[in-house]
């Protein structure tokens, strides 16, 4: 018999590549700020490029009260790959999942979501943060495609 892996939520699931933009960059954000603070400004550099300063502050702050709200009050860590590494965690897959049905105004479902990352009594904080995050990286990832095609 096997023994079950201490840390599931690292499980691979699937891989970046099969990821939407928006689903992508909530999994790129979330490894970036886990690194550290050199990768958490980096995360902070991008949202400036593509916002502004004030706007681009304010979405990097999301991020950070978003990160810092599962990883104070999660039912567990999460569990994340490496900024570069090709494969989806399960609790990766959870976190993107989570920040695109936020974006899409899925209130409920993403509150659903939001009480197996954190306690229930932070859930409704979660969702609001993870709406306004998910909605920048669908602005974000319009205006590469937009960018593209010229």
């Amino acid at each position: 018999m096997s023994r079950v892996p201490r840390h599931r939520g690292g499980v691979p699931v699937g891989t970046m590549q099969e990821l939407g933009p928006v689903e992508a960059g909530a999994v790129l954000y979330l490894r970036l700020w886990c690194d550290g603070a050199a990768a958490q400004g980096q995360a902070r550099r991008d949202f400036v490029t593509a916002f502004g300063a004030a706007e681009g502050v304010a979405v990097a702050d999301s991020l950070d009260t978003l990160c810092t709200l599962c990883a104070r009050h999660g039912r567990r860590p999460l569990m994340r790959h490496g900024v570069t590494c090709a494969c989806l965690g399960g609790d990766e897959s959870s976190f993107a999942n989570f920040i695109l049905t936020a974006s899409e105004g899925d209130r409920e479902d993403a509150m659903w979501i939001a009480t197996t990352l954190v306690r229930a009594d932070m859930a409704p904080a979660l969702v609001a943060l993870a709406e306004r995050f998910g909605l920048a990286l669908k602005r974000m990832a319009l205006r590469t495609r937009a960018a593209r095609l010229h």
